[in-house]
């Protein structure tokens, strides 16, 4: 058997002032439910983080500023860490993430054991 490696997702969306419908968020907690539960089935799910919005950035020289970073127009709106043999077998299940039905994207990314 194949020793499957772990890789990060890291999703990232334009925020928005604008607040969703309940009927949008409804949609979006069934479509995240069926991406995350899909992996996990498979047995490759290690862990997911939905990111709130609050925050605080920490700068080189110790100075503090509230909020979260912003490049692009875009922010990290969350992570997973997924089982997969290769870096292109976590990339295809990350085609299936819903962030990237709202206009977001993802970050695929090998993950180093810290030893």
């Amino acid at each position: 058997m194949t020793q499957l490696k772990e890789f990060m997702l890291l999703f990232r969306f334009e925020p928005s002032n604008e607040e969703p419908t309940q009927e949008q968020l409804n949609e979006m907690h069934k479509q995240w439910g069926t991406f995350i539960g899909s992996i996990a089935m498979q047995g490759k799910l290690v862990s997911t983080h939905q990111l709130g919005f609050e925050g605080v950035k920490i700068a080189a020289d110790q100075s503090t500023e509230n909020g979260f970073h912003v490049s692009d127009g875009l922010t990290v709106a969350g992570n997973m860490v997924l089982k997969a043999e290769t870096l292109e077998d976590a990339t295809n299940l990350a085609k299936a993430c819903p962030i990237l039905y709202m206009g977001g994207n993802v970050e695929v990314r090998s993950v180093i054991p810290m030893n």
